[in-house]
């Protein structure tokens, strides 16, 4: 498996909306790599086949749309579980419902399958589930359906400032 990682130092330009999210680490402080993969990462399942890591550590992210307030909410858990929208709900503190391709690229700057964690066009609620943190390292959407980068979940909480809580279930 051949790995492209890009960006001003390897003098290999990433893709605009991977650079996006190379900025924002860079901004943040996080010495981490945006990673092109050959293969799509586009679903959790996807993304831990062409990593060669179980889809548990996967980080995920959903984009839901808050409904009385109109704004972007998104839900961060393991690829090995399913987000309930209840849950989010109780932590946002009113309803949610599922965001649109549209929503989706117009509210965070980036297509559904490569949703990074950070970086978005607009500032999003971030909830996320409380599995993550034990896990020692996980890997997040980079900014497109073939691009990653590794992170601990202590980075992924510094970054995104987001609420930890329990908003998933364990699907096997």
């Amino acid at each position: 498996m051949s790995v492209f990682e890009g960006g001003p130092e390897t003098g290999s330009p990433l893709p605009p909306a991977a650079q996006r999210v190379q900025d924002a680490l860079s901004a943040a402080g996080l010495a981490r790599r945006i990673r092109i993969m050959p293969e799509t990462t586009r679903s959790s399942a996807e993304a831990a086949k062409a990593i060669g890591c179980d889809v548990g550590r996967i980080a995920k992210s959903i984009v839901f749309r808050a409904k009385r307030r109109d704004r972007p909410v998104l839900a961060i858990a393991s690829g090995a579980s399913l987000i309930d929208e209840k849950a989010v709900k109780a932590v946002v503190g009113e309803r949610i419902g599922r965001a649109d391709a549209d929503y989706v690229r117009s509210r965070t700057g980036f297509a559904i399958g490569g949703v990074p964690p950070l970086g978005h066009s607009e500032p999003a609620v971030v909830v996320i589930d409380r599995d993550l943190l034990a896990l020692p390292e996980i890997w997040a959407a980079g900014g497109t359906p073939f691009a990653v980068f590794p992170l601990t979940p202590e980075e992924l909480l510094s970054v995104t400032g987001g609420t930890v809580a329990d908003i998933a279930r364990r699907t096997g």
